[in-house]
């Protein structure tokens, strides 16, 4: 199995979906708007700065899905989908898919939102395979606790070994795989595959890149010419 793994935020979407669902809650009066905002947005400067503590933010953005019934969550998160989320997905993104499945490649997506908000968007994308932070789900409810080991940072490189080793498939398949990020965050998993690729990258990914010789791409433009995704 060939695998092309992509992060999402900011890579198969221009932005980050994590970010504007907390913002989409404030707006529709799910969460305190002034509080939440703020916090919402330090925690996404931590990101930015590589300093984001994952499980304190987890604590934080699992919060209102503890707090609503399951049929509510559901409905703002189809509005979410179709106002923030379409839009949202990077002109070039689809081309770049398309390849990959063009080659065979299995296709999948590794993100440290949950997985509420973005099992729908692996959907959207014609994309079946998703690892995403997981929230706790128990007797028809969100818990508010995490489930597992967060889909941020290392734990996105234990995650994908899990999952390959549920599916019977060797290790060796993570270090043959397609990588494509924009994070600083996703540095040891771009370190961890034979064919990372920076999308976009934020200054410290950009730096790292051109220091280990990887290709960097845009997917902001509809046109794809610069994007190769050699086999050899």
């Amino acid at each position: 199995m060939q695998l092309a793994i992509f992060d999402l935020d900011n890579t198969l979407l221009a932005g980050d979906s994590d970010h504007a669902w907390g913002q989409f809650l404030a707006e529709v009066g799910a969460v305190d708007p002034e509080t939440y905002t703020q916090a919402n947005d330090d925690f996404y400067a931590q990101y930015v700065a590589g300093t984001l503590d994952i499980y304190e933010f987890c604590r934080f953005v699992f919060q209102p899905l503890a707090q609503h019934p399951l049929p509510q969550l559901q409905r703002w998160r189809q509005t979410f989908l179709e106002e923030r989320i379409r839009p949202m997905i990077a002109p070039g993104a689809p081309d770049l898919l398309a390849r990959h499945r063009r080659s065979g490649d299995t296709l999948l997506i590794i993100t440290a939102t949950n997985s509420f908000v973005t099992r729908p968007m692996a959907e959207m994308l014609g994309i079946r395979h998703l690892l995403a932070t997981e929230p706790e789900f128990r007797d028809g409810r969100y818990t508010g606790e995490l489930a597992e080991t967060p889909c941020f940072q290392e734990g996105k490189i234990e995650r994908l070994r899990q999952w390959l080793h549920a599916r019977g498939e060797p290790q060796e398949t993570m270090a043959e795989a397609f990588f494509y990020s924009d994070s600083r965050n996703d540095i040891p998993l771009l370190e961890a595959v034979r064919r990372p690729v920076a999308v976009d990258p934020d200054p410290a990914l950009a730096e790292h890149a051109q220091r280990r010789g990887w290709p960097q791409i845009s997917l902001r433009e509809p046109q794809s010419d610069v994007v190769k995704t050699s086999h050899g």
